[in-house]
């Protein structure tokens, strides 16, 4: 309640959307594969590697939250602001990334389908999978858009949740893992690890959803905290399920997995062994659900960022409706997450297109840490919304994290093509 000429009150939890949007997005089956894997190979020894790649999204989605409520500006007119180069970046990586990506969403939600429903094919499920997506993002409502999201979020935290219980884990190994150790020959699975808690440009994307939310100055600023911070908590707690997952049904038992996609269905299957046929087929629901919330959340948010960046490339301004969700270039870019992909289902991956998607993919993450130290740290960010001591070493600690990574994924990138 208001009295007199207060401002209204400020936004509470229960308006908690566009973090949880950003964490469902970037919590995709690659994910979970690589937590399940480092769960299988080395117990709970890598726990403490996934609290800290929660921190890491934490800080950088917040960054990118404080940067477009403090100024007003999205996220690309930051970059663009530290000269042209960001565009020559930025353009290549974002073309390049959504044709290799809608391709991978179609395939891992396509078989999980395949999974549930054995009858078409994996292609034939994708294709479905895709234009759903296209379906339920083409018109731009947040509202609609938030609300499936949510309910995927709740399907895959409850199934996976369910399937860590039904483990009966160990606590007092789960309390010895959150101790920072890294196992022998362990140091490519803990960067995998911590660098793959919930998303690469889709962190950026945040920033776009806060003004979808109506989330758009510095009076949000204080909820958009809250709700970056339960959303990481929410993909933390999910995590840290699939560790558990990993490490009590595959280590104790020396059951290996799949790589890729596959991993998940090969776990399904031990569920299915372990526990009955529908833990098995839940757990395929929960896979789903984490495969499609991350097409459909890529579907809105990237096309988002990338009608925000051909608008500015062209000189459109800030709220011209082309920008904006809903309209041309947004709409432009969902088709071409969708139909183009499409031949990559039947045809198999172009060598040297995925060479270009690995190189940019990698330099992306510590292209976007520098760059928000960079901002937040001069005129281009009002005084009182700058970093802080701590902020600074924790972004630049996520920047040399990142780059470490990136490196390690350029030279698997190379290698994949000699």
């Amino acid at each position: 309640m208001t009295h007199g000429n207060h401002p209204p009150a400020e936004p509470k939890w229960n308006l908690v959307g566009p973090g949880l949007v950003v964490a469902a997005t970037g919590v995709g089956a690659a994910d979970l594969i690589a937590t399940t894997v480092a769960g299988s190979k080395y117990g709970y020894a890598l726990l403490w590697a996934v609290v800290a790649g929660c921190i890491m999204k934490v800080i950088l989605v917040e960054g990118a939250g404080r940067y477009t409520l403090a100024t007003g500006n999205t996220i690309f007119e930051g970059w663009s602001s530290l000269g042209r180069w960001t565009h020559w970046y930025f353009g290549p990586y974002i073309v390049i990334w959504g044709f290799v990506y809608g391709a991978a969403a179609m395939a891992g939600t396509g078989l999980a389908l395949y999974s549930l429903l054995p009858f078409g094919s994996v292609a034939a499920w994708g294709i479905v999978s895709g234009l759903l997506g296209l379906a339920l993002v083409w018109s731009g409502r947040y509202d609609l858009f938030e609300k499936v999201l949510t309910a995927m979020v709740i399907l895959m935290f409850i199934t996976m949740l369910l399937a860590a219980m039904l483990t009966l884990p160990n606590l007092a190994e789960i309390a010895a893992g959150l101790v920072p150790v890294i196992p022998e020959g362990a140091m490519i699975n803990v960067l995998s690890v911590a660098g793959g808690v919930g998303g690469t440009i889709t962190l950026a994307a945040y920033g776009y959803w806060l003004r979808e939310k109506g989330w758009t100055t510095p009076r949000f600023m204080r909820v958009m905290r809250l709700d970056n911070g339960i959303a990481y908590l929410v993909t933390g707690i999910f995590v840290i399920s699939t560790l558990i997952v990993g490490a009590e049904l595959l280590y104790s038992a020396q059951i290996a997995i799949g790589s890729g996609d596959q991993g998940m269905v090969d776990l399904a299957g031990v569920l299915a062994d372990r526990y009955g046929a529908w833990m098995g087929k839940l757990f395929l629901v929960g896979f789903w659900a984490a495969s499609m919330s991350s097409l459909v959340g890529v579907w809105n948010g990237v096309s988002l960022m990338f009608a925000d960046f051909f608008g500015h490339v062209q000189g459109k301004p800030h709220d011209h409706p082309d920008r904006l969700s809903g309209g041309r270039y947004y709409k432009f870019y969902i088709v071409w997450l969708t139909i183009p992909p499409m031949v990559m289902l039947f045809l198999g991956q172009p060598v040297y297109l995925i060479l270009a998607y690995g190189v940019l993919g990698a330099l992306f993450m510590p292209f976007m840490a520098i760059t928000l130290l960079w901002i937040l740290n001069t005129a281009r960010t009002p005084a009182e919304w700058r970093n802080g001591l701590v902020v600074n070493i924790m972004m630049g600690l996520c920047a040399l994290t990142f780059a470490a990574l990136a490196v390690d994924q350029l030279r698997g990138a190379i290698m994949r093509v000699l």
